[in-house]
């Protein structure tokens, strides 16, 4: 099923479930549902599906429902950590291993390596939802989108569901030192998440999900990209379990799984251009840019 957070008519943020193009309200304040967070912590402390949670609350109750035109999409859930994951595609690591002269450079290595890259990407306040602006900063010439499948987890590794992210980064500033990363990759607005929450019963297969993103600027598509999960070189619970080793996660934790799409510095992103990402299964992410 796919779970959403909406601004319905009213202006109330809200909570659904997607059917189609109708969405039905889940918000009960008086179960102290009125979150997608709320369900997911409520369907870890019972240690049961999270979509077999929110059947049995929706069973047999008559719920508000409106269409999907009449309401305000935005993040479909708020994560308590994002984690990001690098050079886990052979096409990421060929292109950042081209920016280097050495014969054998850290993006080649790690490729390889037996350990992940996974760095630090924020929390909720530096996220945007559908709709919502994503952030070049004012010191970048060089932005590019990242779309990637991302992985909401417990604290103890339990897979919740799967929603499409937009890891956006400053490939100039890495490039100029390895050590900018953080100033890279983690600043306002540096990450997308959405349009919605698929639980694990609608992906049976995390690496059979087809990945495109283009880019439009003043309406023409100034860039287009595809790729594949199957094309992930490391699987999802090996970046959990990496992720997770010494760290202690608090019960809400997106992982985002690296990207196969990489954007020439000829499109790197300016104020106003227009973003889609689009996931089989996982709908459509759109944001527009904005200096930050």
């Amino acid at each position: 099923m796919k779970l959403v957070q909406f601004y319905g008519p009213q202006g109330a943020l809200k909570v659904g479930l997607l059917q189609g193009n109708v969405v039905r309200d889940l918000t009960l304040p008086g179960d102290g549902l009125t979150t997608t967070n709320a369900y997911c912590r409520c369907a870890l402390a019972a240690g049961t599906d999270l979509a077999a949670l929110v059947a049995g609350v929706a069973a047999g109750r008559e719920l508000p429902c409106w269409e999907l035109a009449q309401v305000r999409l935005t993040l479909p859930f708020y994560p308590d950590e994002v984690w990001g994951c690098g050079v886990t595609y052979k096409k990421s690591m060929e292109f950042r291993a081209e920016e280097l002269a050495e014969p054998e450079n850290i993006y080649e290595r790690v490729y390889s390596a037996a350990r992940p890259e996974v760095f630090f990407k924020g929390t909720a306040a530096r996220c945007s939802g559908p709709g919502e602006t994503i952030g070049k900063r004012a010191d970048s010439h060089f932005t590019a989108p990242e779309p990637e499948l991302a992985v909401l987890v417990g604290a103890e590794g339990q897979v919740l569901g799967y929603t499409l992210a937009n890891d956006v980064s400053a490939w100039d500033i890495e490039r100029e030192n390895a050590l900018y990363l953080p100033q890279s990759k983690i600043y306002a607005k540096c990450c997308a998440l959405g349009p919605y929450l698929v639980t694990p019963d609608e992906i049976p297969d995390p690496y059979a999900i087809a990945i495109s993103c283009r880019i439009r600027r003043q309406g023409d598509i100034i860039f287009t990209g595809a790729s594949s999960t199957a094309n992930l070189k490391r699987r999802i619970p090996d970046l959990v379990s990496t992720v997770r080793s010494a760290n202690v996660l608090p019960p809400l934790t997106a992982i985002l799984t690296g990207t196969g799409i990489i954007v020439p510095e000829a499109a790197a992103l300016a104020p106003g251009d227009v973003v889609e990402i689009t996931g089989s299964g996982l709908g459509t992410l759109e944001n527009v840019v904005e200096e930050v």
